[in-house]
């Protein structure tokens, strides 16, 4: 297969014109809308892993440091609070939410009776 200019196409063209994925997603997550969008996507999960995994992902976007920093956290226990082992305390998750300038909140369960 040629162009029309008659030269044969790069091999993995598409792969240098685009933006890797996570680079991508770190991007978007710079928008305060996207991030929360995300965040309650993940929420939709049953595993609470699948929500500490993306938020953080948009701790990373926004800086791992800057928000321990602003959350009051060291570093170290800031990534192990968002691993998919963590289990933070409810105060530390509301410092890291309040440091990416987002909230938690309740809703009513959308179920049939």
């Amino acid at each position: 297969m040629t162009t029309r200019a008659g030269r044969k196409p790069a091999q993995n063209s598409i792969h240098r014109r685009s933006k890797p994925w996570k680079e991508y997603l770190l991007t978007s997550l710079h928008d305060p809308e996207e991030a929360a969008a995300y965040l309650n996507a993940a929420l939709e999960d049953e595993d609470f892993r699948v929500f500490l995994l993306a938020l953080r992902d948009v701790a990373e976007a926004r800086g791992v440091s800057t928000v321990a920093v602003k959350s009051r956290l060291n570093r170290e226990n800031t990534y192990r609070i968002l691993s998919s082992k963590g289990n933070p305390q409810l105060s530390s998750l509301a410092a890291i939410l309040s440091a990416l300038d987002l909230r938690l909140s309740i809703e009513l369960r959308n179920e049939t009776r």
